[in-house]
């Protein structure tokens, strides 16, 4: 069963509002000891985020007069405008790449890879604030037991696919599944290794089973010996 976002992230966020001063979210990053968190308006939906990035400009503006040499080369535009910034509105990366709290955990760790983040926000169909999810919260997946791992294999995904666990040896060790066994058709073995692939707290599995060879299919106007 593959884990969903809701199952490991977490409820109570550290926001801040649009107005919010560039001192009062340095200050609440200090505080609570994170290095981002989503902006919200009004009515609590997600607009942005704010993270320690964003902060970097202002700090290098304020360490010297006015941008220059090095400093200026490395800030383009639009990081120079965040950099005279002293709301979260200006300061913010907007729009949010969120997800929500049905979306599988491979699906935010897929996106978090691909877009260099550290954190999404969890959203609700409103499109308001209902959690975070961090790069922490997802590789607490893997601190499932090996013994619950073969479980789900032997007693549902076997059965699901109606084979006889007694024709299968199923190995667990630090989340690493070896499969042994006949499977019935190729197809069936191949999925088979695919739903293990995708179940929680598996890191890897090593294919072992044996598989039937494949039916020889005569082509039109051939023989074939059997």
């Amino acid at each position: 069963m593959k884990s969903i976002v809701k199952d490991v992230m977490t409820s109570r966020v550290a926001y801040a509002k649009r107005g919010a001063t560039f001192k009062e979210i340095a200050i609440r990053m200090r505080d609570m000891r994170v290095s981002g968190f989503p902006v919200v308006d009004d009515a609590g939906l997600v607009v942005g985020v704010v993270s320690e990035a964003d902060l970097l400009g202002k700090q290098a503006l304020d360490a010297g007069d006015g941008l220059t040499g090095m400093v200026a080369g490395m800030l383009h535009h639009k990081e120079y405008e965040k950099a005279e910034a002293v709301t979260a509105n200006d300061l913010m990366t907007s729009p949010a790449i969120t997800v929500t709290p049905d979306d599988t955990v491979e699906h935010a760790a897929k996106l978090m890879y691909s877009r260099k983040l550290k954190r999404l926000p969890v959203v609700n169909p409103a499109g308001q604030l209902a959690g975070i999810i961090s790069r922490t919260d997802i590789l607490a997946v893997f601190d499932r037991t090996d013994a619950d791992i073969r479980k789900e294999i032997t007693g549902t995904i076997l059965s699901d696919y109606l084979m006889d666990p007694r024709r299968f040896k199923v190995m667990v060790k630090d989340g690493v599944v070896t499969l042994e066994g006949e499977p019935e058709t190729v197809d069936l073995g191949h999925d088979l290794v695919r739903q293990v692939r995708h179940i929680q707290g598996v890191v890897g599995v090593r294919d072992r089973l044996t598989y039937p060879e494949p039916d020889l299919v005569a082509a039109p106007g051939t023989y074939v010996n059997h």
